[in-house]
């Protein structure tokens, strides 16, 4: 019999109106890495949440080591040897790398924090793992992927025998994430046994041994990845074939609707002299590595970022956009990467954060406001975004990433922009629902809206949009037309 590191078995979990879990199993080996999948609000999270003691799990069993454990905080979990790399960093910007990583547990000399040890603990961890960070530097200065690292390296420190990895590599270059890999190689060496979180196909056939697939809170299979098919991962996660990636191609761009003229932004280093076009009924990728300054043209054209030269016509007439509100009212919707930074407001319910972009509209005459027609355009939302929601009144942030990215696009449609810009709008989104947001964008297209798309992944690039325009340092390196070009070009 196989000896496992952690077995979870049974685990049910309710919430009100939800069944988020229903009898779901995971088993992990130890010396190896573990592909958990499964579409957005499959229970993923939530069955991670029950493993850490963030939520009490109604019924099941967890083992570790073949010792029933019950977690009742992260911090127990922690000091247990089950540690979790976040999707989202959690981090204390103003503080030293090495702060971060030691965080309430720094080694001490009598009552006085030893930051000698602290400094030379760190760095012989990231000796280890092979990472070039100073351990005195501040977090706030590290890029996205740094971050990362040192997420990385603390649910190292802790010696954990079971790492939890969720989406680690949804900002991360090619480069990086070959690092990573190393680094999950190490850890599966030394006998831990990693549970990978994340969308992409490829990544998980590089790095993985098994597989667990849920969908809709079920426990649908586990078994060894050598000879499973994607297609067939694909068909047990979403329980129908999705043999096309990506819906078929039916818009027809038409005249032109924006014209960007030698836009440069004023804080350099930023975009230089971006000139393009962009028709109704079209829908222009934005292609580029991380820092090819592919995110400062929408914000130049949205007002976020202040231009300093440049001309932009919507319509055939001059506008400038100096804040997002100028934008909104010139037509221009801005989808931002940073869901949960700078997207949603996570503690307040899907009515608000749907309307938030729309306000005057639903002023009546005498100043109060027009209540029935908010549930109504919420309704709207969740309806033709298909967001997969208990209620109206339920908190934002407790839906899954994709969900609420649909809230997201939904909020911006109720705004009805002439131009919808998106920056990585399937970031950390499973297939099921990018297929989702992909036909929506041609649904868009169709209805002669135009979009400019900004994404880190060729294959979605390719198979969603009219034209691509290219990005490096700033500037535009060329626009190619999708269907005449390759990856490699």
């Amino acid at each position: 019999m196989d000896k496992y590191l952690l077995e979870m078995t049974g685990i049910s979990k309710s919430f009100p109106g939800v069944k988020a879990l229903d009898n779901v199993n995971l088993k992990i080996r130890p010396h190896s890495v573990h592909a958990l999948m499964g579409e957005n609000g499959a229970g993923k999270s939530t069955l991670m949440k029950c493993l850490f003691g963030i939520y009490e799990k109604d019924t099941g069993k967890i083992l570790l080591d073949g010792k029933e454990i019950n977690f009742i905080s992260a911090k127990d979990a922690l000091e247990n040897g089950v540690s979790m790399v976040h999707q989202e960093l959690n981090q204390v910007l103003q503080r030293s790398v090495m702060d971060n990583v030691w965080l309430g547990r720094y080694p001490q000399k009598g009552m006085f924090v030893d930051h000698k040890k602290m400094y030379e603990d760190t760095k012989k961890i990231f000796e280890e793992l092979d990472i070039d960070i100073d351990p005195r530097s501040k977090v706030s200065t590290l890029s996205v992927s740094q971050m990362q690292m040192v997420e990385i390296a603390k649910a190292f420190s802790y010696n954990s025998k079971v790492i939890v990895m969720d989406e680690p590599t949804s900002s991360l270059t090619e480069k990086e994430v070959g690092h990573l890999f190393k680094i999950i190689n190490k850890l599966r060496d030394r006998g831990c046994g990693v549970v990978y979180i994340s969308h992409k196909m490829e990544e998980i056939k590089a790095i993985c041994d098994d597989i667990t697939i849920l969908r809709d809170g079920q426990w649908i299979s586990t078994s060894s990845l050598d000879g499973v098919s994607t297609d067939k991962i694909i068909g047990m996660m979403v329980g129908r074939e999705l043999t096309q990636r990506f819906p078929p191609k039916t818009n027809k761009p038409k005249e032109v609707i924006l014209e960007v003229e030698n836009l440069t932004a004023k804080n350099q280093p930023s975009i230089k002299e971006v000139s393009f076009k962009l028709r109704k009924g079209e829908i222009l990728g934005v292609a580029g590595l991380v820092g090819s300054k592919r995110t400062d043209i929408v914000e130049t054209i949205f007002g976020i970022r202040e231009k300093s030269s440049g001309t932009i016509k919507i319509n055939n007439k001059s506008i400038d956009n100096h804040c997002s509100l100028d934008a909104i009212k010139n037509g221009f919707a801005l989808v931002t990467e940073e869901r949960r930074a700078t997207g949603i407001f996570p503690q307040l319910n899907i009515e608000f954060n749907s309307l938030i972009s729309n306000m005057p509209k639903y002023e009546a005459k005498n100043k109060l406001l027009n209540s029935s027609k908010m549930q109504g355009d919420t309704k709207w939302v969740i309806d033709s975004m298909r967001v997969k929601t208990p209620s109206q009144k339920t908190q934002i942030g407790n839906l899954s990433g994709g969900n609420q990215q649909k809230v997201i696009i939904g909020r911006w449609l109720l705004t009805s922009p002439d131009v919808l810009m998106l920056d990585e709008p399937t970031r950390g989104i499973d297939v099921g629902a990018k297929y989702e947001i992909y036909q929506l964008m041609l649904d868009l297209a169709n209805k002669d809206k135009a979009m400019i798309m900004i994404s880190s992944e060729m294959p979605e690039l390719l198979g969603v949009t009219d034209r691509i325009l290219v990005m490096s340092n700033g500037r535009v390196a060329g626009i190619v037309n999708t269907n005449e070009t390759s990856q490699e070009e």
